[in-house]
């Protein structure tokens, strides 16, 4: 069982940045997928950022150039720094988890409110 805490949401301006922090009760060294996602009212969720292990991170179009996500093994944390934030960005930002491939989990989310 993994338990992830999200925190860092909040109002912003447009334009204006926020990190974004996901607490993982456990080690991340191990865990395969780490990821972002996000749901904004009446939308379906959609990812925003993803980071295995092994590779480079993927980003979604919308976000790209805009967003950096990093995990810090040693304090168990994956980070999503948004810069010049949109209001189209505005919604619940989930932090999601994937386990030896099998196993999935999610945070409860912070919201995100950036105002033009």
């Amino acid at each position: 069982q993994v338990q992830l805490v999200e925190s860092g949401g909040g109002l912003v301006q447009a334009g204006g940045s926020l990190r974004l922090s996901c607490a993982a009760s456990t080690t991340i060294r191990d865990i395969n997928t780490l990821a972002w996602y996000r749901q904004a009212p009446g939308k379906q969720r959609e990812l925003v950022a993803i980071t295995h292990i092994i590779g480079s991170p993927h980003y979604a179009d919308s976000v790209k150039g805009r967003f950096t996500i990093s995990r810090d093994n040693a304090k168990n944390t994956v980070y999503l720094q948004m810069y010049n934030l949109q209001p189209e960005d505005t919604a619940v930002y989930l932090c999601n988890a994937i386990v030896r491939g099998v196993h999935t989990y999610w945070g409860q989310g912070t919201q995100v409110t950036v105002s033009s």
